[in-house]
C-alpha cells in the first residue's frame, strides 16, 4: 500500500491501524534549532481524542505522544529543539476491541471502504477498517502539531483554527460567530445559540444508532502574501487535496466556494485601496472582501486563508442495511460497536493539523525559492 506521504519539503508519513499497536508517523523536512517537546503536541491530540463527550466514539484512547528522534537537549541548552533530522512520532493504541467486528468481518459496510480495499489488495483489516480508520488522523494532529512550531518560527503569530458550522441541514447563524465560544462546547461551535439545538438533535440520531454529516471551516491568520506557485503548485490546490485526504471528506470549498459560481464580477472581485506600509517599506493593498479566500493564481494573498470541507454521515450504524458479503451474496448489515454518530466533530482539530501542513510546506519551499 503506497502513497502514506503528502507533503515536499514538509514531509508526513503516517503509519498504523485502528487496531494495532500503535499510530504514528514520521515527519521529514522540519528545520533545526525550533524548540518542541511533547507538551507541544498533546494538547492539539486532546481536542481529537475519542471519548471527549457523548457524541463521538466512547473508545478510550489517551493518545499519549511519544517523540522518538528528531530533537536533542544537553545541559549547555535551555530547552529541546529540533535537529533537523526526522521527526518519529509515537501513540499508543489502548483500548481496542476488535471482537466487535466479527459479525462484518465477511461483509461490506455500504459507504464504507471495505469493499474498494478488498477489489483493490485482495485483503482488508476488518478490524475498524485498518488504514481506512478514523484513528489514522491522530499521526496528522501530532504532524499539524510540528507544523504549527514551524509557521511560529518563520512568520510569527500564525493562527490556524478550525469550527463546525454546519451539523446534517442545521447551520450556524454567522452573525453570531464567536471563535470564544469554540472551547466552550462539545461541538467546535462558534455559535452559542447553536450549541443546545445540535445538542437536542445529536441526542436523538445517537438513541437511533444513526450518524449525520457535517461542515467544517478553517481560517488561517498571519500569512503573508506570496505562498504557493503556479500552475501546478497552487496553494488552494494542495489544501484541497489535503483536505480531501481527510476520511470521510467529500467535498472541499476555498473562499466562497461554490457560492461564487452564483455571484456576478462585481461582487465576487475583491476590491483594493492602499494599504499601510510593512517593516520592509513595501506597501500593500487593504482589501475590501475575501471571497477569493486569501488566494489569488494559487498565491497567497496576505489575507486571511480560508477553506471548508464537508465530511459525509459515518457508515457505522445500527440501521440495517443492504450489502453483499466477500463472496458477492446479497445480504444485510448491522454495524455494532463504538463509532461517531457525526465523524466531523472531531474532523475540526484533523483540518486544522492538514491546513497547518500545507501552509508550513509552502512557507519553506517559498523560503528556498526567494530567501
Amino acid at each position: 500500500m503506497s502513497h502514506n506521504s503528502f507533503g515536499h519539503l514538509f514531509r508526513v508519513t503516517t503509519f498504523g491501524e485502528s487496531h494495532g499497536i500503535a499510530m504514528g508517523c514520521v515527519v521529514d523536512g522540519c528545520p533545526p534549532g525550533i524548540a518542541l517537546t511533547e507538551a507541544d503536541i498533546q494538547p492539539w491530540l486532546d481536542k481529537r481524542k475519542p471519548g471527549t463527550s457523548k457524541f463521538v466514539t466512547q473508545r478510550r484512547e489517551s493518545d499519549t505522544v511519544k517523540i522518538l528522534s528528531g530533537v536533542f537537549q544537553d545541559e549547555r541548552m535551555k530547552r529541546q529543539v529540533t535537529t533537523g533530522a526526522p521527526i518519529a512520532l509515537l501513540i499508543q493504541n489502548e483500548d481496542q476491541r476488535s471482537k466487535d467486528y466479527g459479525e462484518i468481518r465477511d461483509k461490506f459496510r455500504p459507504g464504507h471502504a471495505d469493499y474498494t480495499y478488498m477489489a483493490k489488495y485482495g485483503v482488508r483489516d476488518y478490524r475498524g477498517g485498518g488504514r481506512s480508520s478514523a484513528r489514522e488522523t491522530a499521526a496528522r494532529v501530532a504532524a499539524g502539531a510540528v507544523a504549527r512550531k514551524v509557521l511560529d518560527s518563520l512568520f510569527k503569530k500564525v493562527t490556524v483554527r478550525g469550527a463546525l458550522v454546519a451539523i446534517g441541514a442545521k447551520d450556524i447563524s454567522r452573525a453570531n460567530w464567536d471563535w470564544a465560544q469554540v472551547a466552550k462546547n462539545d461541538f467546535f461551535c462558534p455559535d452559542a445559540e447553536a450549541v443546545p439545538v445540535w445538542t437536542r438533535y445529536m441526542e436523538s440520531l445517537r438513541k437511533k444508532g444513526s450518524s449525520i454529516g457535517a461542515v467544517i471551516e478553517l481560517v488561517a491568520d498571519g500569512i503573508p502574501a506570496g505562498l504557493g506557485a503556479p500552475i501546478y503548485g497552487k496553494l488552494d490546490s494542495e489544501l484541497a487535496s489535503a483536505l480531501m485526504s481527510i476520511n470521510a471528506v467529500k467535498g472541499v470549498e476555498i473562499g466562497d466556494g461554490f457560492a461564487a459560481a452564483r455571484l456576478s464580477g462585481e461582487e465576487n472581485a475583491d476590491e483594493m485601496r492602499k494599504g499601510p506600509s510593512s517593516k520592509s517599506n513595501k506597501v500593500g493593498p487593504k482589501f475590501l472582501s475575501n471571497h477569493a479566500g486569501g488566494i489569488l493564481g494559487g498565491i497567497s494573498s496576505g489575507q486571511q486563508v480560508v477553506a471548508r470541507f464537508a465530511v459525509k454521515p459515518t457508515s457505522s450504524i445500527l440501521t440495517p442495511r443492504k450489502t453483499i458479503d466477500v463472496s458477492g451474496a446479497d445480504t444485510s448489515i448491522v454495524t455494532k460497536g463504538r463509532h461517531d454518530p457525526c465523524v466531523g466533530i472531531r474532523a475540526v482539530p484533523v483540518g486544522e493539523a492538514m491546513m497547518a501542513c500545507v501552509l508550513a510546506d509552502a512557507a519553506l519551499r517559498h523560503r528556498a525559492q526567494v530567501g
